[in-house]
């Protein structure tokens, strides 16, 4: 597998990595400018030059993928006898930069049920860079006269006919957003009960208060304690945007999902910016009534 196909997998696998490319070369060094290379926490694929130029540039990668670091990195170094580094001297006589940019991982959303609202969340949600989970148990609905405005966008969209979508929630990477939406109250509680046997999915659904009330006792019948219970969100949405039209829910929930996206990106941290590796070591209000709790 070559640099580019690691990067589609590991997009594909929802696993994080660095992208590694050598930006500058002056006199001799091992590769040119323009090699790639990417570093995930257990594998490299294609090089930058070998030896502790590279050795330090995986170590590095495999630091900022530790962090969650999402800003880029320079790095550079001066391949002579007089230049040690961590993993010993490389005496190529030149200089090599090196840029290492994070892969960030497309965030997973699934959208189960794709009626009137799932349909408008599925148009706003597939123009964003998203792996995109369209799950419904009815086949007319996911029809794909129905949704070419929507698979023609900047999401990866993946459609499922499921008549027990539960498979499909099972089969969602950890950390993934579920929306549960479907026209069917049963396989609402069913889902939001298949979600709280994993316990590493972030969970909205899509209803009032009243349903709420009514799916919390019936989740506690079904064993979960109320601190389970309480990190489904339901209702879903900006609190303040209290329209009913299936568009303006969607325009809503939309909103909220992205604020939650953003705020894990936020907290994964500051990323360190290394000006030369040959000096510096790596481092290690009420909610509103129908959609939001």
């Amino acid at each position: 597998m070559d640099w580019l196909e690691a990067v589609q997998s590991l997009r594909a696998d929802a696993r994080p990595g660095v992208l590694v490319t050598v930006t500058a070369v002056r006199g001799h060094a091992p590769r040119e400018a323009g090699a790639k290379m990417v570093v995930a926490r257990g594998a490299t694929w294609d090089s930058v030059g070998g030896g502790n130029l590279e050795a330090t540039v995986v170590d590095r990668a495999r630091a900022m993928i530790d962090e969650g670091a999402t800003a880029p990195e320079t790095l550079t170094f001066a391949l002579n006898d007089h230049a040690e580094n961590r993993h010993g001297r490389q005496c190529c006589g030149g200089e090599v930069s090196v840029l290492l940019e994070p892969l960030r991982t497309a965030p997973t959303v699934a959208v189960f049920g794709v009626g009137h609202v799932g349909l408008e969340l599925a148009r706003i949600l597939s123009r964003l860079r998203l792996d995109l989970h369209l799950v419904d148990s009815r086949a007319e609905q996911l029809d794909p006269l129905r949704l070419a405005d929507v698979t023609g966008g900047h999401a990866s969209v993946t459609v499922h006919h499921a008549v027990a979508p539960e498979t499909v929630l099972r089969a969602l990477p950890a950390g993934s957003h579920v929306l549960v939406m479907t026209h069917d109250h049963a396989e609402d509680l069913l889902l939001c009960d298949a979600a709280l046997r994993r316990g590493d999915l972030d969970v909205g659904l899509i209803g009032s208060r009243a349903k709420w009330s009514r799916f919390r006792v019936r989740l506690r019948a079904e064993g979960h304690d109320d601190a389970v219970i309480s990190t489904i969100t339901c209702p879903i949405g900006l609190p303040t945007i209290t329209g009913k039209a299936p568009a303006v829910i969607a325009v809503s929930v939309a909103a909220d999902l992205l604020q939650t996206i953003e705020r894990e990106a936020g907290a994964a941290g500051p990323a360190h910016v290394l000006a030369r590796a040959d000096r510096a070591a790596p481092a290690a209000p009420a909610p509103a009534e129908g959609r939001r709790a």
